[in-house]
């Protein structure tokens, strides 16, 4: 009897536009196409993601469904289109360096919290990132506020002046580990470092040491000026009544609301009531300041919501954060680092000119922000997701401006 014939390698090209980059999508890819036996390579072009792959008709069609199926959780398909033609003769599957010729017009993710994988890695002594206050992986991390221009590659973004020490180096290019090609991948022997700065701007301490210090001083009543991921933020401990007060002085804020940052749900739960859908908004992965009814009990001073029932709670969103809540040890006031009206501050230079009159510390880092992005805002109401504030929220197209190529939906 004959032996079947072998089925023939076909080529396939696919275009995929959306929210693909950022978000891990050509690791995946590689490893979708690795477990799958296909040749070929992927891409990040101005417009997208571009796959050129080969193998059996079958096998093909599985790839093409698996993308659209299994895809990176932040990641967002708009559209994919794929076209069959005669195979190329490709030997293995690679992730090609970015196409930089074309109309440049793409979608790029949000900045995305903190995931618990990474977070275990801050706060385990034996980990080499232990306390590193700038961890990150595909998962997580900067993304809008580095990127300087397209494709989404570490060269267009601001970490592009960090390079990557050996051990980084090894995680990016390895296959099985969670930062391959993560573009802000970095540690505390190559990436970027603290500081933290008195109103004269000379350099008080270092690294650790500049966390330690400016805990130090929110403890003291002091209002700590603090860059963060799209820009500072104003913070003082949240129960001294008089550190707020002093705050709403400064800062121009007669009455306001100050957003409050809680270190995890459980000191969330202390402050508010809540419901699922709410605890579901204020765990998700762009971190927003969510209203929720205030507990009578709430250790929190009366100024930073006055004759209000409502408190504007977040969980920390980067390492940094996560770190000086949980040294501090209660929830701080995180209000945006700018005086009433004006723009949020994101150089530490300009934060010296403009907000000395108001912050006793600048807790600073060397990692530049592009552009500044606020805190979102969101609420509950009659069960459905309310935006106030969108920022970090995706998509909305005020927040593709000023980003060569970046297309709004």
């Amino acid at each position: 009897m004959n032996a079947a014939p072998m089925p023939s390698p076909a080529w396939e090209r696919i275009r995929i536009r959306g929210i693909v980059q950022g978000v891990g999508f050509r690791p995946f890819v590689y490893r979708l196409a690795s477990r799958l036996g296909l040749t070929g390579w992927v891409t990040n072009a101005c417009d997208g993601v571009h796959i050129e792959a080969e193998s059996t008709k079958d096998a093909l069609d599985e790839f093409v469904v698996s993308i659209g199926e299994d895809r990176p959780r932040h990641a967002s398909i708009h559209s994919l289109e794929y076209s069959f033609l005669d195979a190329a003769g490709f030997t293995q599957f690679e992730i090609r360096e970015s196409e930089t010729q074309g109309v440049k017009q793409v979608l790029i993710s949000p900045d995305i919290a903190t995931c618990a994988a990474c977070l275990r890695d801050i706060f385990e002594p034996s980990n080499r990132r232990y306390l590193y206050p700038f961890t990150n992986c595909t998962d997580c991390g900067p993304r809008f506020t580095i990127i300087e221009s397209l494709p989404y590659d570490r060269e267009n973004t601001t970490m592009r002046r960090f390079n990557m020490c050996s051990a980084c180096r090894r995680e990016y290019e390895d296959l099985l580990d969670r930062r391959f090609h993560a573009q802000p991948n970095a540690c505390a022997e190559c990436g970027p470092q603290l500081q933290i700065w008195d109103q004269a701007g000379r350099v008080l301490a270092e690294r650790n040491a500049a966390m330690s210090h400016a805990v130090e001083a929110l403890r003291s009543g002091a209002i700590v000026a603090v860059k963060g991921l799209g820009g500072f933020h104003l913070m003082v401990d949240a129960a001294d009544e008089d550190a707020v007060l002093r705050l709403r002085a400064l800062k121009h804020r007669d009455s306001k609301p100050f957003a409050v940052m809680a270190a995890s749900m459980e000191w969330v739960l202390e402050l508010c009531t809540t419901d699922r859908l709410e605890e579901r908004l204020i765990s998700a992965p762009e971190a927003p300041i969510v209203l929720l009814q205030r507990r009578d009990t709430a250790a929190v001073a009366k100024s930073v919501a006055p004759s209000n029932p409502y408190l504007g709670v977040m969980l920390p969103y980067t390492p940094l954060h996560h770190i000086l809540l949980r040294e501090f040890g209660r929830p701080l006031v995180a209000t945006s680092g700018n005086l009433s009206d004006e723009p949020i501050v994101t150089d530490e230079r300009d934060a010296l000119r403009r907000l000395s009159a108001i912050a006793d510390f600048f807790l600073i880092h060397d990692r530049p922000i592009r552009r500044h992005v606020d805190d979102s805002i969101a609420r509950i109401l009659s069960g459905r997701e309310q935006i106030l504030r969108r920022a970090r929220l995706r998509p909305s197209p005020h927040r593709y401006r000023g980003v060569r190529g970046v297309r709004p939906l």
